[in-house]
């Protein structure tokens, strides 16, 4: 754990997911700020929308973020890696795609590479790649996911088994008890989304934050198994749509459509949850109040402090 936060330059272990185009420098600035390791997700953001974002969160913190590009979905990868030498970014987190053409110019110019993964082959790869840091996403997370749909609790471990680089897990994860049980399975620290959406700083609709507060352990779905776009969503009126949509024998092009990040940013941001989805991950059961990021990091640090058990507090001796 302490080699991840002193390679990154944060203070704890936590690091905020990719968020597409609902980034915002707001959230970004609180996470580092407050200790943790902020990140701007791209999306398929314009170009000078990126430059924005990133002169705004360094505006906010003198800290380290990351920016997450999606190699595969953004049409501005290769720019955005340049913006990141221009603008001095530390951090650069790729997913959606293959990392190995970009590794060597982002060593070159300084700049720390975490690869986010869904199987062990894309980690193995990534790790011969050369990438400094692995996120294992686990398919309970929200968002995009692995067709594979490999859990977070079987797909860590086997990853840390097979990588000699620091690996954290995604997927499940939001409170102090999460972050104890992937440290005993091997990880350095843990990437949240979910989590952060229901915090005081994160700047997105009420009716989104809501949702969080008033979810059970079943109030998310999958969409786009029959059409190989798996993504992880809160179970909305625009859920039930896209549902009866992929039932009915929906073609890729208009589902990719339907689901697309302006449809994403209709739910987040504008609130409308009979037009436009949000994500959520299977997590979202557990989100109860909505704190500022200090205090949700204070608290899963004591958290993670009351849920370490040893042998000799379960009477369980070593013969």
């Amino acid at each position: 754990m302490n080699d991840l936060c002193r390679y990154l330059g944060i203070d704890y272990p936590i690091i905020q997911g990719g968020m597409g185009n609902i980034s915002n420098a707001p959230l970004t600035a609180a996470i580092s700020n407050a200790g943790g390791l902020g990140t701007i997700g791209v999306g398929t953001m314009e170009l000078e929308e990126v430059e924005a974002l990133i002169k705004a969160t360094q505006n906010k913190t003198g800290k380290p973020f990351a920016v997450n590009i999606p190699i595969n979905v953004s049409p501005y990868t290769k720019d955005i890696i340049h913006l990141l030498v221009k603008y001095e970014v530390e951090v650069v987190s790729l997913s959606a795609g293959n990392p190995a053409p970009y590794i060597e110019f982002l060593h070159d110019h300084h700049i720390k590479v975490m690869t986010v993964v869904g199987t062990v082959r894309q980690a193995v790869k990534a790790y011969k790649s050369g990438v400094d840091i692995i996120v294992a996403e686990g398919y309970e997370a929200a968002g995009i996911n692995a067709t594979q749909e490999s859990t977070t609790m079987t797909l860590l471990p086997q990853i840390v088994d097979q990588v000699d680089v620091p690996v954290v897990a995604a997927g499940g994860i939001g409170d102090g008890r999460g972050l104890a049980a992937v440290l005993a399975l091997g990880a350095s620290g843990v990437q949240m989304g979910t989590r952060f959406i229901a915090t005081k700083e994160a700047p997105f609709h009420n009716h989104y934050k809501q949702a969080l507060l008033e979810a059970n352990d079943h109030q998310t779905t999958i969409v786009g198994r029959e059409v190989g776009r798996v993504r992880r969503i809160m179970n909305t009126p625009y859920a039930e749509k896209l549902k009866q949509l992929e039932q009915s024998g929906a073609d890729v092009d208009n589902f990719s459509e339907l689901t697309s990040e302006h449809y994403h940013k209709i739910g987040a941001l504008e609130g409308k949850l009979e037009e436009g989805f949000i994500n959520a991950g299977q997590i979202s059961g557990i989100v109860k109040d909505i704190p500022t990021v200090q205090q949700l990091l204070n608290s899963m640090l004591e958290e993670l402090r009351g849920s370490i058990i040893t042998l000799e507090q379960y009477q369980l001796p070593i013969k």
